[in-house]
């Protein structure tokens, strides 16, 4: 299995352009909550246990007058991840503050960050977003936006599952993002959570049905299979001891219906037989389960002389 680990704090001006450190897997090194040095101070704010090396420095963050509405992550959907490619996630967010709190500050940073954990202050790992851009509704409000991308390579298939988000602001007020000297001119505001969420590991589905064309009252043998993403070694294997659905759409309708279920092979191959009546497309659906995202195959037409 690779095992992750972040690498060391990033430099105040990265800390301020993009909040996602890079992470690297290595046999023996120690698997950690990613993190940088703008989301570890609002950790180390927050819960004052989670302060690291990079945000080691005398004072204690004030409670930044700013609070978060509104968050929305992936338009309120679960976040399904592949293989090989990163996934961007939308997020959004209110964001009220007092008038005396510049959120357009070069060093005031707001941001969403995903975690897996039971909080903020214990996640087991973690995604932040950029530092959200904030478009002004009134001298105290604004409306912000970001993305957080998830790269499958961060990943581990033990990942899968139940995630949360939080949103933290942090106004560094002159000190060095990397490395503030003086946490109690930094002012920290944190939501949690804000939001919760599936993160699901991605699935594929196909349906074959033989032979084509057949007469009227043969048999009719519904191959397939179930796979789904390995964050692990990055590849798809079979998903084991699945119900899928044996779907059927008659020739001119729009609308299928379910003839049989059927349970996926160790493999995660399906095999049923059913007998030819009329033409039409036979189907595999997929209902989905907590780490993995429903899918349904394309409908295999069969003619039926």
């Amino acid at each position: 299995m690779r095992i992750r680990a972040t690498v060391a704090a990033v430099s105040g001006a990265l800390a301020l352009s993009a909040l996602a450190l890079p992470a690297a897997h290595a046999a023996g090194q120690e698997r950690v909550p990613a993190g940088n040095s703008v989301s570890k101070v609002a950790h180390a704010a927050h819960h004052p246990g989670r302060a690291t090396s990079s945000v080691a420095a005398s004072g204690t963050p004030y409670q930044l007058n700013a609070t978060f509405s509104a968050v929305k992550v992936n338009n309120g959907k679960n976040i399904s991840v592949g293989t090989t490619k990163p996934v961007n996630v939308p997020v959004s967010f209110t964001l009220t503050h007092g008038t005396e709190v510049d959120i357009h500050a070069r060093d005031f940073v707001a941001a969403i960050e995903l975690y897996r954990g039971s909080s903020f202050d214990n996640s087991v790992y973690a995604f932040d977003s950029a530092p959200a851009t904030c478009t002004d509704t009134s001298t105290t409000v604004a409306t912000c936006k970001s993305a957080v991308i998830v790269d499958p390579a961060e990943l581990l298939s033990e990942d899968a599952g139940s995630w949360r988000a939080a949103a933290f602001a942090v106004a560094f007020n002159g000190q060095d993002p990397s490395k503030p000297g003086d946490l109690s001119k930094v002012g920290v505001a944190v939501k949690d959570p804000t939001n919760s969420f599936k993160l699901q590991r991605w699935a594929t589905l196909n349906t074959d049905a033989a032979p084509e064309p057949v007469k009227k009252g043969k048999t009719i043998t519904v191959t397939g299979k179930l796979a789904r993403a390995d964050w692990d070694d990055g590849k798809y294997h079979g998903y084991a001891d699945q119900p899928v659905k044996l779907q059927f759409r008659k020739k001119g309708s729009s609308t299928y219906t379910t003839l049989k279920t059927v349970r996926t092979s160790s493999t995660g191959s399906l095999k049923t037989t059913t007998t030819a009546t009329v033409d039409g497309s036979f189907r595999y659906a997929f209902a989905g389960t907590t780490t993995t995202p429903a899918t349904t195959a394309a409908g295999d037409y069969v003619d039926v002389k």
